[in-house]
């Protein structure tokens, strides 16, 4: 069999950009893309991607080059997820909630020839153009124009605008023969990590790379042929884990929304039958403390949480309106999720405290991964499976990052020469194979040399009934030199504000003395990062801020 090896029909560049032309074969006269009073089918998708990519070729857009948009989950958002790579080029979809000077920095860093803007953020990129250093060349900029929303008027830009949206769609040719990757490893998207622990980095991912990861979501989640998919996840963040290229796949009906609350995602639920949505334990807590909907769904719709380790009573609270909840890890790194919490049938027959504890857990590697693992972060062997001994997440498999642009010294830290991608996150795994985030490396409390997971300190402060969200970081302490000092906000519908030592007390019946707030503070809101995410560094400061505490030694 030696004479046997790879030809050009056996190994075609894989890439998930090539769904959309199926999609518009199988699902053509289905509906894909609905946004207020827009509605579009998978054929009519499909056209407007190849005239968007047709254009995007004229003006001198192919391979290699980067193409940048900030907007929110709009049907452009969607359409450039295929209209870009079909172009030749690489996807970069930047972050609404970013600041003037942190886009300059990222278009600068990632070179960005074309700027697609939303028209609510055309004041924040005329003021990160004008922050492009003198030798940076600002990139061309096209005006996306939301005509089916009455958006407030903005202030004249001084930018120009290359062309509109829709006006350089038009340009196009609808039988563009759109460009295909060389190679599996050809780059397709830019993304920039969060920046919860440093400062963001470009994690550039190929073709075969989010082909594997987004079949392998699909399988994971078992997805029917043609759900109804509701965008609560920001498709800005790790391209939405990868379903902008599944939902063609599968056929499926994108409902697309520029912002939600609890309200405006229960209308949704029952105006459009939605049947599948996703995002951060955030939005569960959003849903589950909802005055206004606090009715069981009439159908349920399956949720798939991640980014954050969910708290048990949120999971919970949750599942008992009628959703279905999924539990899931992954990185911008990975490009979606690559470690789930696999349901198992006797889990069912448990007690509903005992299934939301289970499902908290992150859980094992999804078919597509090659492996998972929890190791000693000096010997890199893995740790016992006693669900207690804490090491650090490492992962292999087809669709890790190529790597962070232009930082091979970051790349060559994470991703080791025995083949592992170091996560940076810390987590036990349990005697059952199924593993648990206990933290990141750098929000591990030591307190008088005790490891102290925070995630465990907060799943407990969830249970407080008051309480609405909780980060827990550490405090300098001049005796153990840690003490976990609690942050907290509450309830709308709260009604006093509970003392710091009814919660102290609280936890104290619940955890080792040691893991017990020694400080809480109650605070309007938490601050967060522009994806939703508590920031720990921010509350840290704070903490330090606060001084030595001086609580008793016992």
């Amino acid at each position: 069999m030696d004479e046997l090896r790879p030809r050009p029909a056996n190994s075609y560049a894989l890439t998930p950009v090539g769904f959309l032309d199926r999609a518009a074969i199988v699902y053509g006269d289905c509906p894909s893309i609905i946004y207020n009073n827009i509605s579009y089918t998978w054929s009519q998708t499909h056209r407007r991607c190849l005239q968007l990519a047709s254009s995007l070729s004229s003006i001198g857009l192919n391979k290699g080059h980067v193409v940048s948009i900030l907007a929110p989950n709009i049907p452009a958002m969607y359409e450039l997820h295929f209209a870009v790579p079909m172009a030749g080029a690489i996807l970069n979809t930047l972050n609404t909630r970013l600041d003037a000077r942190t886009i300059s920095l990222l278009l600068c860093h990632a070179e960005s020839e074309l700027l697609f803007v939303d028209l609510m953020s055309v004041s924040l990129v005329n003021e990160a153009i004008s922050l492009l250093p003198s030798s940076a060349k600002p990139p061309l900029l096209v005006l996306i124009a939301d005509d089916d929303e009455v958006l407030p008027q903005q202030p004249s830009p001084t930018i120009h605008f290359y062309d509109t949206y829709e006006g350089l769609l038009e340009k196009g040719d609808p039988a563009f023969n759109w460009t295909r990757p060389k190679n599996d490893f050809d780059p397709i998207v830019l993304n920039y990590t969060s920046g919860t622990t440093s400062s963001p980095k470009g994690v550039v991912h190929c073709h075969r790379g989010l082909f594997i990861v987004t079949l392998d979501s699909l399988v994971d989640w078992s997805f029917p042929k043609q759900p109804v998919f509701l965008w609560t996840l920001p498709m800005f963040h790790s391209n939405g884990w990868s379903y902008p290229w599944g939902m063609a796949a599968v056929g499926g009906t994108n409902i697309c929304l520029r912002k939600f609350d609890a309200p405006t995602i229960y209308g949704l639920i029952k105006k459009h039958g939605v049947t599948h949505m996703c995002g951060a334990p955030v939005v569960l807590n959003m849903l589950s403390n909802s005055l206004t909907n606090m009715e069981p769904l009439k159908n349920p719709v399956h949720i798939i949480t991640a980014g954050a380790p969910p708290p048990a009573t949120i999971l919970s609270r949750t599942e008992s309106l009628g959703f279905v909840v999924g539990h899931g890890y992954g990185l911008t790194e990975t490009g979606g999720i690559v470690v789930s919490c696999a349901w198992k049938r006797q889990w069912n027959l448990f007690p509903a405290t005992e299934r939301a504890r289970l499902k908290a857990r992150q859980g094992v590697r999804t078919v597509g991964m090659t492996e998972v693992d929890v190791v000693d972060p000096v010997t890199g062997m893995s740790v016992k499976r006693d669900g207690l001994t804490l090491g650090e997440i490492v992962l292999r498999g087809g669709c890790i990052m190529l790597g962070y642009l232009k930082d091979p010294v970051a790349t060559a830290k994470c991703m080791t020469e025995n083949g592992w991608f170091c996560t940076g996150d810390v987590g036990v795994m349990h005697p059952d194979g199924y593993l648990e985030i206990k933290d990141r490396s750098k929000d591990v409390i030591i307190s008088g040399g005790e490891n102290l997971s925070s995630v465990e300190v907060e799943s407990v402060l969830y249970t407080f009934p008051d309480i609405n969200e909780a980060a827990v970081v550490a405090r300098p302490d001049e005796f153990w030199g840690e003490t976990p000092c609690a942050f907290v906000s509450l309830k709308e519908a709260c009604c006093r504000i509970p003392t710091e030592k009814e919660i102290i007390e609280h936890c104290r019946g619940r955890l080792p003395h040691y893991m017990v707030p020694k400080t809480v503070v109650v605070k309007e809101k938490l601050p967060k990062t522009s994806t939703g995410k508590i920031q720990k560094a921010v509350l840290r400061d704070m903490a330090k801020a606060m001084g030595s505490s001086r609580a008793s030694r016992m």
